[in-house]
């Protein structure tokens, strides 16, 4: 095992491409180094299920929340449910939810009225966010300007420097994954190098977005010390460095050690 422990702060373990091997896939992921998973919902059908994976093991912290992309899976009722999910599961965060301003087929007045209320609840109960934003920074970071939250992560952040200072300046760090692992990724690594160490957390989004070694298949949390690699790399600093402060900025902003 390495000497570093590192946070995949975002890996959707429970869902259906782990039904095979998920206790292999994060048993491997513990013999590399990774301490700890955030599991975030993307729809209220899977809550139950992710609870009760994350029940069993201490390594494992669920998220609940409604995600963009699945805009017309979501009923009114999901969102009246979801206070009395926390309050009965006490996840670490709200999650996943956001804007997707890419998929120019989902209605965005939609999306802006589910996400807009979902941070009312996650303010309600103090606890942060776990945000998927595309081609809308500026628009969420509005929304985010008109609430008090305990800050939250921008996963796969792939914003400018000015978006990228401005979350962290509300308390938000700002996921950096597999796309860091290709060569041709130059504007991912200028953030990645400029962007403040505080602000910096590592995440797969397994089965998502692949590390360049695993190109083609599918993603897995036991490539993050893959990422941690690619992000020593690019900022000139240890492995260890990296791994040491990513995540203490994941059991911050996550409160892990409560």
């Amino acid at each position: 095992m390495p000497d570093f422990r590192i946070i995949d702060t975002h890996c959707h373990l429970d869902i259906e491409q782990f039904d095979t091997d998920r206790e292999e896939v994060w048993a491997r992921a513990q013999e590399n180094g990774v301490s700890d998973l955030i599991i975030p919902a993307v729809t209220a059908d899977r809550w139950d299920g992710l609870l009760a994976l994350c029940a069993g093991d201490a390594g494992l912290h669920p998220a609940l929340g409604l995600h963009p992309v699945y805009l017309e899976q979501h009923g009114e009722q999901d969102l009246e449910k979801l206070p009395d999910a926390i309050t009965a599961s006490r996840p670490v965060a709200v999650g996943e939810i956001g804007l997707d301003f890419a998929l120019r087929e989902l209605d965005r007045q939609k999306q802006v009225s589910l996400v807009e209320r979902q941070l009312d609840i996650a303010e309600q109960f103090a606890l942060p966010v776990i945000l998927h934003v595309r081609k809308a920074h500026d628009d969420i970071i509005r929304l985010l300007k008109k609430r008090s939250l305990p800050g939250g992560t921008v996963h796969a952040f792939n914003g400018s420097i000015q978006q990228g200072e401005t979350y962290a300046a509300m308390g938000f760090k700002l996921g950096f994954g597999g796309m860091l692992t290709f060569e041709r990724s130059s504007r991912l690594h200028r953030l990645a190098r400029e962007l403040p160490a505080s602000a910096l957390v590592l995440e797969t989004d397994a089965p998502d977005l692949t590390v360049a070694s695993h190109q083609g298949e599918r993603n897995s949390p036991e490539y993050l010390p893959e990422v941690l690699a690619a992000l020593a790399k690019v900022r000139g600093e240890t492995r260890e460095e990296v791994a040491a402060f990513t995540s203490a900025n994941a059991r911050q902003v996550f409160n892990l050690d409560r």
